[in-house]
């Protein structure tokens, strides 16, 4: 009787070990930098992160490579001390000179060096991670929420989604009237340019993109407009932001269809051709 309860543990425990291990089977591993690995050189680490259309997922892994003599991998809390290579609150600090770091949690993850010199020369990471979550089948909407298929604008028209002059994007905007229904449609270069779907007017006065309500990154982007009020829409692209690559819509309430009154397809005239019929019964012969 022991030896079959023992048994039974050992099965269970290694069912419960492939399943644990089966929701890492699909995550990634990345070596920052690729064959530079982790050094000082100017926006290497940015392109790195946008090249090849890279996405962070939740359970992804970075590996840095670097001489651990003159370097280390110092994680950082905020946007702030990213930018200004500021290390007086760090998180985490790697120096083994070949760190695996797992991404644990959804959202922006700074990764600077020590090295102030070399930090400010453009050795930091800055990476966006999403959380994988199920997809359960939706309710059928009720009625109230089915919305109709409204107009579709390409943002900019014939100019696209890129750098003009502080107010094109404005002006675009200010001609149009949106309605809940609508979509946009963004193209752009996704080599150089995204867009940012954010929540506030300060993030989009201030260009802030740390924290999206949305991302979009494929290039020939279609956002849906579902919701009444302000959208706001930027690029991560600080220097094109502040250029004028953003864009601010009003979403009015979706328009009420027209109605007309229903008249019958076809007229039966049956009763009239009869009468007529009847009244030539009574005209004079020849």
């Amino acid at each position: 009787m022991a030896t079959r309860t023992r048994i039974l543990s050992l099965v269970f425990a290694m069912m419960m070990s492939f399943t644990v291990l089966s929701g890492y089977c699909s995550a990634k591993i990345y070596k920052v930098g690729d064959s530079e690995g982790w050094t000082a050189k100017d926006d290497v680490y940015y392109a790195w992160a946008e090249r090849d259309y890279k996405e962070f997922h939740v359970g992804d892994s970075l590996v840095f490579e670097y001489d651990h003599n003159i370097n280390d991998v110092t994680q950082v809390s905020g946007g702030l001390e990213y930018e200004f290579c500021d290390l007086s609150s760090p998180r985490p600090v790697y120096n083994t000179g070949h760190d695996i770091v797992t991404l644990t949690e959804p959202g922006f993850h700074y990764f600077i060096t020590s090295n102030q010199e070399q930090c400010v020369l453009g050795q930091k990471l800055e990476v966006l991670v999403v959380q994988d979550l199920p997809s359960p089948v939706p309710p059928p909407p009720t009625p109230s929420k089915i919305l109709p298929v409204g107009e579709t604008y390409k943002v900019g028209d014939s100019e696209g989604w890129k750098v003009y002059d502080s107010d094109f994007y404005n002006k675009w905007s200010e001609e149009k009237q949106f309605y809940v229904g609508d979509s946009l449609i963004f193209e752009y270069a996704n080599e150089v340019n995204d867009v940012y779907e954010i929540s506030g007017d300060l993030e989009f006065m201030t260009c802030d993109p740390t924290s999206p309500v949305a991302v979009h990154k494929t290039g020939r982007d279609l956002v849906r407009l579902t919701e009444l009020g302000v959208h706001y829409f930027i690029t991560s692209n600080s220097g094109s932001c502040e250029a004028g690559l953003k864009l601010r819509v009003m979403v009015g309430p979706q328009q009420k269809a027209v109605t007309y009154p229903k008249f019958p397809k076809k007229v039966d005239f049956s009763a009239v051709e009869r009468l007529n019929n009847w009244l030539k019964a009574f005209k004079p012969q020849h």
